[in-house]
């Protein structure tokens, strides 16, 4: 049996992200304890549950909706769709995230009040926490984020639900806006990471068409044995990050 360590140094399948969370337990300003909420414009996200109980609120122009989060369950949803955890307790999450390298590039807009999204500036100072969220800062800063996250959500969820749309749209809107500066960077992530992850595929299947085995020789076993990092304040509760590559 071999006992050499060679540590990751490819992208994990399809280019993905991976993180393990521990969903907030402290009561926003609606009394339900858990996360900030927002969505990604270019990246479907998936919960693989793990520990405790809670649900996922997501909203969407098809309607808002509860999924209850359990051990065993697995939850998914595409760009778009603004979703907020909910601990009912010990709630414990591995995170999957299409395009890794894509949501650490900004691929996420928190629903602060719409006189912030109008604003980059003041957008990036509400959305941004002291030294970037790094294990062992100050979570009240974490919190009063997500309470002001939480206060805008729930004007696009009241509007929905009395048949407005327009808040909802207007979110969307606004949130193209904010990102719009950062695509050159999201585009060299992607190239680099799942582009390359799918067209690497293709390029097996060729060789294979062709009767050629050669990547077959280049087998290798790769491993992280410990997160990057163990506790970062991230939108939705505390984050063990493994590195895209």
């Amino acid at each position: 049996m071999s006992t050499s360590t060679e540590p990751s140094t490819v992208a994990l399948p399809g280019g993905v992200g991976v993180s393990r969370l521990r969903v907030y337990d402290t009561a926003a300003p609606d009394g339900l304890p858990g996360g900030t909420p927002h969505l990604h414009l270019a990246c479907t996200e998936g919960y693989v549950v793990t520990g405790g109980a809670g649900l996922v609120q997501t909203l969407t122009l098809a309607g808002y909706r509860e999924v209850a989060l359990r051990p065993g369950a697995v939850v998914w949803f595409s760009p778009g769709t603004i979703h907020r955890l909910v601990n009912h307790g010990g709630l414990e999450i591995t995170v999957l995230m299409q395009n890794g390298g894509l949501p650490e590039a900004g691929d996420a807009v928190l629903t602060l009040p719409p006189e912030l999204l109008a604003d980059p500036e003041r957008y990036a100072a509400a959305a941004r926490l002291p030294d970037d969220g790094a294990p062992g800062g100050d979570l009240a800063a974490a919190y009063a984020r997500r309470d002001l996250a939480v206060h805008g959500y729930l004007r696009l969820r009241d509007a929905l639900a009395a048949g407005d749309p327009a808040p909802l749209r207007e979110f969307h809107a606004a949130a193209v806006r904010l990102v719009r500066p950062g695509l050159d960077r999201w585009r060299r992530r992607w190239r680099s990471g799942a582009l390359d992850a799918a067209e690497e595929t293709g390029r097996h299947l060729d060789a294979l068409d062709h009767g050629r085995g050669d990547h077959l020789a280049d087998a290798r076993v790769r491993w992280r044995d410990r997160p990057l990092e163990h506790g970062r304040h991230g939108m939705c509760g505390l984050l063990d990050t493994y590195p895209a590559g």
